[in-house]
């Protein structure tokens, strides 16, 4: 059953999805209201996984690595749940997307600026696969914006 949110919960999720540092009581003074309430509220949306996690935007150039997606099609039929499994136990791996349309599988990968890896991380991440059709590779060069409300 789809939970029901209000204007206020969707308020404090998209204050947190600009910045997940707030803290109770700055998310009480931009909603003008109180930290028990927001307390509350957020405790019952972490709880019924509304707020799955609170993250950073990491910028991975100036950490020496390259932001990969791979667009995935496999063979009609193939059980994509046991290819989410392989991809989520692959630690360059760091979000896997079902997908309707071109692709069955988005997938995102963290690796060293070096085209050598890349190819190699590309290729490893792949032949674990089975089934795979097609292999679309995108070069992120910025994340111009991240918003998810």
């Amino acid at each position: 059953m789809r939970k029901k949110i209000d204007k206020f919960d969707l308020q404090i999720i998209k204050l947190l999805s600009k910045n997940a540092r707030l803290n109770y009581r700055q998310l009480a003074e931009y909603l003008g209201t109180t930290r028990q309430r927001v307390s509350r509220r957020l405790e019952k949306l972490e709880r019924e996984g509304i707020i799955k996690k609170y993250t950073i935007i990491p910028d991975f150039d100036k950490l020496g690595y390259i932001y990969v997606v791979l667009g995935i099609t496999v063979t009609p039929g193939t059980p994509l749940e046991e290819q989410i499994e392989i991809l989520k136990n692959d630690e360059s791996v760091k979000v896997v997307e079902r997908a309707i349309g071109t692709h069955n599988l988005v997938v995102h990968i963290l690796v060293p600026k070096d085209m050598k890896e890349v190819e190699k991380k590309i290729t490893e991440i792949t032949g674990r696969l089975k089934n795979v059709e097609k292999v679309d590779v995108t070069f992120i060069t910025e994340i111009a914006k991240f918003e998810l409300v």
